[in-house]
């Protein structure tokens, strides 16, 4: 029995079990705690009791694709590249996010070299959130469906398809995810070989027709960067991508989860909601944030490009293609809610549950259970983050004096 220090989180309604339950959160060495274990096997009582004053408690957020933030961009390989990583993870705690998947958009082969070495799967702290790996979003994507990804560094699978991604990345060491798009000749091989080793692969840039989706999925992909965002439209003959939500030929017993960026302008309130609708324990909510998020509006970078910002629209600069996005995680979670009227335990999952359910650590990440780690947030009934949490202790909280 450990004699370290058991705190007490009192007055409060905690998130478990898909509800929001009046219940106290108990916290010992950064893992939550069975009370009635507690108390029955251990006689054991809190040294710390905190009232939270009928705050919600919800796991923390995790946002598994972020270009970057505050100034910093990963898809530069800089000098500097470890403190802008750590500037990132520091400030993003005030939206809630406890960990994260820094992402790299479409570059040459010498910055994932330079890059990825310097990222390492890391838990968070008052340092900042914990990084569970990187989301390579391309380069074997498609032209048609670019989005902001620069054309002349996109790349097909030649014929040793796996080994050329290899060399393309240098190392897969640290990725969690990666993009690709599904229709190019070989993709079924690098799914199988990239699923194999326990990486995520998730379809989008893409041009593909529903079968070759579903096929994609029956090789072992789990995941659809940002759905209707640089894909074929829906169309009811040939859903594409889209027509996962609702396919009958996904394996039993598995899930296809989709990302979306509910920031209101990356997809209409309506598109949210019948995504929602169709298959709402796949959704997981990104922000697929870049360096622009928290700055003023101007012209900033995302990987080889630079682009616009205008309120909460992030163009290509000179165009009016959108690059990336500016919005916080919290932000996102309360305009998904507004906008499908979903109840607020729903949005909260959006954010935690479902993308740990998506990398597989739902064991440790994304619930209150009994020996999760004690990752987790006080919000407000409007959902904004009053304090952030990380293997329970506080790691960031809202100034209530400027308020």
């Amino acid at each position: 029995v450990s004699d370290a220090p058991i705190v007490q989180f009192s007055n409060c309604r905690i998130l478990r079990d898909h509800q929001l339950q009046r219940e106290d959160l108990w916290v010992r060495e950064g893992k939550i705690l069975n009370p009635e274990k507690l108390f029955f096997d251990e006689k054991g009582s809190a040294d710390v009791q905190l009232d939270c004053k009928d705050s919600i408690i919800a796991p923390g957020f995790i946002d598994v694709q972020i270009n970057g933030g505050f100034g910093v961009d990963f898809s530069l390989a800089t000098d500097d590249f470890k403190s802008g990583i750590d500037l990132v993870s520091q400030k993003i705690l005030s939206h809630g996010v406890t960990s994260f998947c820094p992402t790299l958009v479409t570059s040459p082969p010498s910055v994932y070299h330079q890059v990825l070495p310097q990222i390492s799967v890391r838990n968070g702290g008052a340092h900042g959130a914990g990084i569970l790996g990187a989301h390579l979003e391309g380069p074997f994507i498609s032209k048609e469906k670019k989005g902001a990804h620069p054309e002349h560094c996109l790349r097909t699978f030649e014929a040793g398809a796996f080994q050329d991604l290899l060399a393309t990345y240098g190392s897969l060491d640290c990725v969690q995810i990666v993009t690709l798009a599904p229709e190019m000749k070989r993709s079924s091989e690098v799914i199988q070989e990239l699923t194999k080793r326990g990486i995520c692969v998730s379809l989008g840039h893409s041009v593909a027709n529903l079968s070759q989706a579903e096929e994609a999925v029956q090789h072992g992909a789990t995941f659809i960067t940002h759905l209707f965002n640089a894909m074929l439209p829906f169309h009811h003959r040939d859903p594409g991508i889209v027509g996962l939500l609702t396919s009958d030929k996904i394996p039993a017993g598995r899930r296809v989860f989709y990302g979306m960026i509910s920031d209101g302008i990356h997809t209409n309130p309506a598109a949210l909601r019948i995504a929602h609708r169709a298959h709402p324990k796949g959704l997981v909510l990104v922000t697929d944030a870049m360096a622009g998020m928290g700055l003023a509006p101007g012209r900033h970078t995302l990987g080889q490009q630079v682009v616009e910002i205008d309120g909460l629209n992030t163009y290509i600069a000179g165009t009016k293609t959108l690059s990336g996005s500016v919005a916080t995680m919290d932000t996102c979670v309360r305009h998904f809610q507004e906008a499908t009227g979903c109840s607020v335990e729903t949005a909260l999952e959006a954010a935690s549950l479902h993308p740990a359910q998506l990398l597989g650590i739902e064991h440790k990440k994304g619930t209150l259970n009994y020996g999760s780690d004690a990752d987790f947030l006080m919000l407000n009934d409007s959902l904004y983050v009053q304090a952030t949490y990380i293997a329970g202790e506080e790691v960031w909280r809202q100034d209530v004096s400027g308020m």
